[in-house]
């Protein structure tokens, strides 16, 4: 399958433009010791990405994916988490390799681009603000811009209709299930990168429009 040119293209955060597992995984690990809870270890954490930073850390509290922590416990460390996060928010978290040449070429060719993300937006800017990448979006839509979050279509259609575009004439960038499904409810192209955060399935089995090692190649494909 070939991708259409886009007019807008948008970008996933965690996982497609940062590697925020690090510093996720260490402040995880910091609340549970707060908790009296063992360390779960960043390797478990990256498998756990992927549902906002609640579905994580609910998560790290039971040691299992899907299991339902004690509401009470979870709330408070919930707020333990978040201003651990905060404060840490980028101490080891790194931009992929590619990304900033995605970046420059769209940017020369006058696409419109922003970044919509599950990521709150407390976060979001933090994190965008200190790695350098904050100015190269015209908007951001995190996980608390809208009443709803990916894989509701809403955000990727809200970030649209900012530029006046149509589904068709947008291209959602993502690594994960949640990219996918999100793209295809909202009618938009989607195109994934396989080095981010899945849960532990290969991106190429949930059959997006295209698969990049590097979004460096963007320029050879739009």
């Amino acid at each position: 399958m070939t991708l259409r040119k886009p007019e807008v293209v948008l970008f996933d955060l965690d996982g497609t433009l940062i590697d925020t597992a690090p510093d996720l995984a260490a402040s995880i690990d910091s609340t549970l010791q707060q908790l009296g809870l063992p360390a779960r270890g960043e390797e478990k954490v990256r498998g756990w990405i992927g549902s906002g930073i609640e579905g994580v850390l609910k998560r790290a509290l039971t040691d299992d994916f899907n299991a339902q922590p004690d509401a009470e416990q979870f709330n408070s460390a919930l707020e333990i988490f978040k201003e651990i996060y905060f404060a840490n928010v980028c101490q080891h978290s790194r931009i992929y390799p590619g990304v900033r040449e995605a970046l420059d070429y769209l940017e020369e060719n006058n696409f419109a681009i922003a970044c919509v993300t599950n990521k709150g937006g407390r976060f979001t800017d933090k994190l965008l603000k200190e790695i350098g990448l904050y100015e190269r979006f015209s908007i951001i839509v995190s996980g608390d811009t809208l009443a709803v979050k990916k894989p509701d279509p809403l955000p990727i259609l809200h970030a649209a209709k900012h530029f006046s575009a149509s589904a068709s004439a947008t291209l959602m960038v993502g690594d994960s299930v949640t990219d996918v499904n999100a793209a295809r409810a909202a009618g938009c192209q989607i195109l994934c990168v396989p080095y981010g955060y899945n849960k532990g399935q290969n991106v190429r089995e949930l059959n997006p429009d295209w698969v990049v090692e590097s979004l460096a190649e963007l320029s050879n494909l739009i």
